[in-house]
C-alpha cells in the first residue's frame, strides 16, 4: 500500500430539537489519516458519494491524522463541498495541521470551509445550535 488512509471510520450523532415532532440531524464523521493527494482523492470522492446516499445532513472531515494534502486533495474537498451543498447537506472540517492550514490560506479556502479546531469544538457548536 502506498499510503496509510482510513476513510470509513464513521460515527453518527443524532441530535434532537426540543420541538413537537422531534427533528433528527444526522452527522457522519470521516477520519482521514496519512496523505490526501492524487492517489487517495478518488477514494475520498467515492466515500463522500456513499455518505451522501446514506442521508447525512452534515459531514465532518477530521484531519487530525493527516500529514500532507496537495492540490488534488484540496480539489477533492472542494468537489465534495459542492456535491454536498447541491444535495442540501454540509461539509465541515476539523483538526487541520499547519501545512493544511497554510494551503487553505494561500488558496483562500479558509474563507469557504467552516473549520473547527477539534471534533469536540464542532460537537459543542452543534449542541448549542440544537
Amino acid at each position: 500500500m502506498l499510503y496509510d488512509w482510513d476513510i470509513l471510520t464513521e460515527t453518527e450523532h443524532h441530535l434532537h430539537k426540543s420541538k413537537p415532532g422531534i427533528m433528527r440531524e444526522q452527522v457522519k464523521v470521516i477520519k482521514l489519516n496519512g496523505n490526501l493527494n492524487a492517489t487517495t482523492s478518488q477514494e475520498f470522492r467515492q466515500n463522500i458519494t456513499t455518505i451522501l446516499e446514506s442521508g447525512a445532513k452534515i459531514v465532518l472531515v477530521d484531519f487530525q491524522d493527516v500529514t500532507f494534502m496537495d492540490s488534488s486533495g484540496l480539489g477533492a474537498l472542494v468537489l465534495a463541498f459542492k456535491t454536498l451543498r447541491a444535495a442540501d447537506s454540509k461539509l465541515v472540517i476539523c483538526s487541520i495541521n499547519e501545512q493544511v492550514r497554510i494551503l487553505f490560506e494561500l488558496t483562500n479556502m479558509d474563507k469557504v470551509f467552516e473549520i473547527f479546531p477539534s471534533q469536540e469544538a464542532f460537537n459543542e457548536v452543534l449542541v448549542s445550535k440544537n
